[in-house]
């Protein structure tokens, strides 16, 4: 059983900075690409950042030089640093990643999600 857990979210002002993290846990025999997601109020999912387990990384272009996504392989963890937030970065934060686990003798990769945590921007 493997779980992403996010935390850091909450509520901000304009120009305000927040940093979010994800652990992930469980029965992990590798953490492969991770990345953060988001969803506004009445919008679909969305690809925020991604980074790669060589610390290679992608950004939208809404969020290129305010994000900055890190990650921690030791510890299976996940950061997003977020500056100069606006009103629009108002959303749920959700973290994935690609994951192999052991399986019956055997190795499995499948995506797992985090449960979300919400981003709030406003005066």
């Amino acid at each position: 059983q493997v779980q992403l857990v996010e935390s850091g979210g909450g509520m901000v002002q304009p120009g305000g900075s927040l940093r979010l993290s994800c652990a992930a846990s469980g029965s992990i025999f590798s953490v492969n690409a991770m990345g953060w997601y988001r969803q506004p109020p009445g919008k679909q999912r969305e690809l925020v950042a991604s980074i790669s387990p060589g610390g290679a990384t992608n950004y939208a272009d809404s969020v290129k030089g305010r994000f900055t996504i890190s990650r921690d392989n030791a510890q299976n963890a996940l950061y997003l640093q977020m500056n100069s937030l606006k009103p629009e970065d108002t959303a749920v934060y959700y973290c994935n990643a690609d994951i192999t686990t052991p399986s019956f003798g055997s190795l499995i990769t499948s995506r797992y999600w985090g449960q979300g945590t919400q981003v709030i921007v406003s005066s």
